[in-house]
């Protein structure tokens, strides 16, 4: 195949890849560089220490359940309670009962790590008589650095209480237990994610370049970006107000490392093209940037202005992710366009020993895989979209299976916890909900009436109301008291106690009742959850289009691929759904899941169709819309299979957490990028193109082209 005349370089770009990659000026770019992260490192490592994992960083800041977490720190330290539950079959024996006694006494004294011993209650038995379970509620205060000390608090707590034996079975649950549990599935995340990402990574690169030198320089780049963009979250969390918590970080550290590396081969590849057809790589690499810059530069930018989108959202955690997520695709942008290609002029040629190419040698896509599939499809290319459509509509049926009404504690974890053993064993002897009351804000003139109210809703323990925890506290004018549950806390029972609870309290005249608590939190966080995938998703197919609009300068292509993205948007959703009930025995999603994975798979996917596609126009302003979009799948075939199993290997890197949210979106994620890679850009994608040819351009001078005519070069532009 005989290569087109070629293109000489914009003056503007000639000196913008002078900048970066010239032949004294690269030696800036890496100096510079190496400033910056030698300098910002030591911050990078206090990102940990930022994180703020308390209720109100994840809840959305209008909700009722917020506004009483806020005003109950009025009338009280701001804690949740661990309860040690004790039980044994047969009933608890004398022995049982004078160890579960000594326990209280010993917790008593108990101040590290913000337990407030002096407050702790129990034994509460489940009766009076023979009891066969025993409660103690130990009070742990809530702070910004609660996050880091709860695991060690509720370890001290069981260092007095003792462990299961002799058939007397010990655990603690309610929200002391289950945010420890937390806490500690998340401890490491930041080291965990790294280091799984830096294996995938490092794989797929050996795998793609078969050079064990040339992947130490997207890796450097890559770590590079990464500590930079965490060093500039933390002095934004720490002066600007920026909220980060666990979730934030920890896809943060996949998303550099995905997005960072799927730059650097698509740049890699086109350096590599250069190469052959120049003897001075400081020419390659500026003819690289400039004819795959701009694909970068788009596929970026959709990504950050994606993420960015996220800050419409209600749930603070998830609007807080786009800011966070946005910076860290932003900086790996920055290091993958400077920094990369930088490094690459300056080691030479010998970088991708031992496979170098050299001035002259063959293009092997030009005769490889990809051209001889391109070229089977281009038999019949309108039965190939048709089919291939069809199927990912099929499998987009699996929607029906999925579940995303929120995970119960339980649920949550992909191993059994402590905190939700003791959560069963607790339901069997007392109200489902104890250990995780409902709060009640009143006016205090109404605050009788507004008690009666709760006592007589249907899923509310009476009980509870007339002993602590339901005795009332004042405090300038303001009543709070709380109520107990008699189903699980978490569960979809006590979702529809709270809004019974709410409907009951708000209708007492003048008593301007609010309805808090773990509950009240978790029916708010899922109604906020609902209204983001309503708004957010709409907003981000905006944005993209209007990226590709501007990129391609045409509007049916743009449509085209959006649809495209959708359709495997909603296959992968189908898939996945399929495989959490029937493989993995997942009992549902989380109200955020369809969200983050839209985001993800929309945003990250439409990449692979950014890099084709434009590769394709430039292709078309050569030969013509059919044979361009044959070349470009065979030039851009290989390097983006690589790019979409590095990206879905990065995502999947999530399952190592025994957290069920990131493993669902992890494993979602990378089946639609699988799918993306192999199916819809490859197969869908070229197929539209090549049955539709120059109309897909409508409406720039390149649709009224004839698909097969050679454009003089430049007159369309």
């Amino acid at each position: 195949m005989a290569h087109a005349p070629e293109q000489q370089v914009p003056a503007a770009r000639s000196r913008w890849a002078r900048l970066v990659c010239g032949r004294r000026t690269k030696w800036l770019t890496v100096l510079l560089w190496l400033v910056v992260i030698v300098a910002l490192a030591p911050l990078a490592q206090k990102l940990t220490d930022a994180q703020d994992n308390d209720s109100q960083s994840w809840l959305p800041g209008s909700a009722e359940s917020t506004k009483v977490l806020d005003a109950s720190k009025d009338f009280r330290a701001e804690n949740i309670p661990a309860v040690v539950i004790y039980a044994r079959e047969g009933g608890l024996t004398a022995a049982d009962r004078e160890r579960i006694t000594e326990a209280a006494a010993e917790v008593k004294p108990l101040r590290d790590h913000g337990i407030r011993g002096w407050e702790s209650r129990g034994p509460v038995y489940d009766r009076p008589r023979d009891p066969q379970a025993a409660q103690l509620y130990i009070p742990i205060t809530m702070n910004e650095e609660s996050w880091e000390r709860i695991s060690p608090a509720v370890d001290s707590i069981r260092d007095v209480t003792g462990r299961s034996d002799d058939g007397l079975s010990v655990h603690i649950t309610g929200p002391g237990g289950t945010s420890a549990d937390f806490s500690k599935a998340f401890a490491g995340i930041d080291s965990t994610l790294l280091l799984a990402a830096l294996g995938v990574v490092i794989v797929a690169l050996l795998v793609t370049y078969r050079s064990p030198t040339l992947l130490l320089v997207p890796v450097i780049s890559v770590l590079g970006a990464l500590l930079t963009a965490q060093a500039i979250i933390y002095l934004l969390a720490e002066h600007a107000g920026l909220t980060v918590n666990g979730q934030s970080a920890g896809i943060l550290t996949v998303l550099v490392f995905g997005a960072g590396t799927d730059y650097a081969l698509l740049l890699v590849a086109r350096y590599r093209e250069e190469l052959r057809r120049h003897h001075d790589r400081h020419e390659a690499m500026a003819l690289a940037l400039h004819r795959a810059g701009p694909a970068v530069l788009a596929s970026g930018s959709t990504v950050v202005i994606s993420m960015l989108v996220l800050l419409f959202a209600e749930m603070n955690s998830t609007s807080g992710l786009g800011p966070v997520c946005a910076i860290g695709v932003a900086v790996a942008l920055l290091a993958l366009l400077t920094l990369f290609p930088a490094l690459l002029v300056i080691f030479g040629r010998w970088i991708f020993w031992p496979v170098i190419p050299h001035e002259g040698s063959a293009e092997p896509t030009e005769r490889g895989l990809w051209a001889r599939i391109g070229q089977r499809i281009d038999r019949r290319p309108r039965t190939v979209w048709m089919v291939t459509a069809l199927v990912l509509a099929a499998l987009s049926f699996g929607i029906m299976q999925l579940r995303a009404a929120g995970l119960s504690n339980e649920d949550a974890f992909t191993e059994t916890q402590d905190s939700t053993t003791g959560q069963k064993i607790s339901a069997r002897y007392f109200p489902a909900g104890s250990g995780d009351p409902l709060v009640v804000l009143a006016d205090a003139d109404r605050s009788a009436e507004v008690k009666r109210a709760v006592a007589r809703t249907e899923g509310v323990d009476p009980a509870s109301l007339g002993t602590p925890p339901g005795t009332a506290r004042v405090e300038d004018g303001r009543v709070l008291f709380e109520a107990t549950m008699t189903d699980p806390s978490d569960s979809a029972a006590a979702k529809q106690t709270v809004e019974r609870v709410r409907d009951a309290a708000h209708a007492v005249p003048g008593a301007q009742a609010q309805v808090g608590g773990g509950t009240a939190a978790l029916l708010d966080a899922d109604k906020a959850s609902t209204r983001d995938n309503k708004v957010v998703i709409p907003l981000v197919l905006v944005v993209v289009m209007l990226v590709l609009t501007v990129l391609l300068r045409a509007l049916v292509a743009p449509l085209v691929l959006i649809a495209t993205v959708v359709l495997s948007y909603a296959a992968a959703l189908g898939i996945s759904a399929l495989a959490f009930r029937h493989l993995f025995d997942y009992a549902g999603e989380d109200t955020s899941y369809p969200l983050f994975v839209f985001v993800f798979l929309v945003a990250l996917g439409i990449d692979y169709n950014i890099f084709l596609a434009t590769r394709i126009r430039e292709e078309t302003r050569r030969r013509g819309t059919r044979p361009g979009t044959l070349t470009a799948l065979a030039a851009t075939g290989a390097v983006i299979t690589s790019a979409g199993l590095v990206l879905a290997g990065t995502f999947a890197a999530l399952g190592t957490l025994p957290v069920t949210g990131f493993a669902e979106i992890g494993f979602a994620v990378a089946v639609g990028v699988l799918l993306d890679t192999f199916v819809v850009r490859s197969v869908l994608v070229t197929s539209l193109f090549l049955d539709l040819g120059s109309r897909v351009w409508w409406p720039h001078p390149l649709s009224r082209a004839h698909p097969e005519e050679r454009p003089r070069q430049g007159a369309l532009d």
